[in-house]
């Protein structure tokens, strides 16, 4: 069965296509309980494209596979919140209608293509396959449309490639494959998952473009996740950043990185390395201690033990997520003085 799209008739003009209120997605193990998305709260609008931002483990996968629910449920669960999708909460659907609508108004691409492909089928039989479950199309008309997003998202000799299995792809054709599975539907929203993390800097930006490209010819959203802030300067309108499992900061991309206003989000920044810092032999920057363990989390603020701006009431009380200046929003206490 296909899934029903909210009447145009109850939704406001202003609704975001996505938004994310207040979510709690935690891990059940026999260690306790692993908060690795404590209360996250975003919106995504039709047509924009949004950076998650944060280290390794800070929970961005968690909060993309949320979104989609392919977690497994256990050791998942969802412990409180709200992901509203053209206005209906994708927790509270049956799985018919969630399986219904991946690939058909929400997609995907994953991180490693080489284990998101399965290699004992051909590309050809990966994306027929997606075509004809979600557009009930013939296997002529799932072939032909195949062929035309492969030659959408830029393989050369699109028609033989569908005989050809995976491996023999190199990296950057493999991620332009996963790609094309992902819009082969034409989704209104697309999560990104790091999808350039595996790739030289040549290929990372023919993926970029193509991905801008995509998005102004279907009109989609972007939810661009990764831990590197050129991919966010390039190609994102609003940027997140999330530390354990919290939401740190929110911005335009132009104003995160002309007034970054959270340490954690100064501390990323200056991390970057540049040109002047090689020529000179400097030490790169570096973020002073580690990550905090899911299962044991400090109180107050998440990163005071490693914020060089730290005050005793970082240490006593957590603070709000709160609007600084219009539209740019910081959870700490001492964003003003940043």
């Amino acid at each position: 069965m296909a899934a029903q799209r909210t009447p145009a008739s109850t939704r406001t003009l202003f609704d975001p296509l996505l938004q994310i209120r207040d979510l709690h997605t935690h891990f059940h193990t026999p260690l306790g309980t692993a908060k690795a998305v404590d209360g996250v709260s975003l919106h995504v609008e039709a047509g924009e494209v949004l950076g998650i931002v944060g280290e390794s483990g800070c929970g961005k996968s968690v909060l993309a596979l949320s979104v989609t629910r392919l977690l497994p449920m256990p050791p998942a669960v969802f412990a409180g919140g709200e992901i509203l999708f053209r206005s209906r909460n994708l927790l509270k659907l049956p799985e018919w209608e969630i399986r219904s609508m991946r690939g058909n108004e929400i997609s995907m691409i994953f991180q490693e293509p080489m284990t998101a492909l399965n290699p004992v089928f051909t590309i050809g039989n990966q994306l027929i396959e997606v075509v004809r479950i979600h557009q009930k199309a013939s296997l002529s008309q799932a072939t032909d449309k195949a062929v035309e997003m492969l030659d959408m998202v830029g393989l050369p000799s699109p028609r033989n490639r569908l005989r050809e299995y995976p491996h023999q792809l190199s990296g950057g054709l493999r991620q332009r494959v996963m790609i094309a599975i992902a819009l082969a539907c034409r989704p209104s929203l697309l999560i990104a998952d790091e999808p350039t993390t595996a790739l030289d800097v040549t290929i990372q930006a023919q993926i970029l473009e193509l991905m801008e490209r995509l998005r102004q010819e279907l009109g989609m959203a972007i939810v661009m996740i990764t831990h590197d802030l050129g991919v966010i300067a390039e190609i994102c309108h609003r940027v997140a950043v999330i530390y354990a499992g919290k939401m740190m900061e929110q911005a335009t991309t132009l104003d995160l990185f002309d007034r970054p206003l959270h340490p954690y989000t100064r501390g990323l920044m200056q991390a970057i390395p540049s040109p002047e810092a090689s020529r000179k032999t400097q030490e790169l920057y570096e973020i002073q201690g580690v990550v905090p363990s899911l299962f044991n989390l400090p109180p107050g603020c998440r990163f005071h033990p490693r914020c060089p701006l730290a005050q005793p009431v970082c240490m006593r009380e957590e603070p709000p997520l709160r609007e600084i200046s219009p539209g740019h929003l910081a959870a700490c206490w001492m964003a003003e003085h940043v």
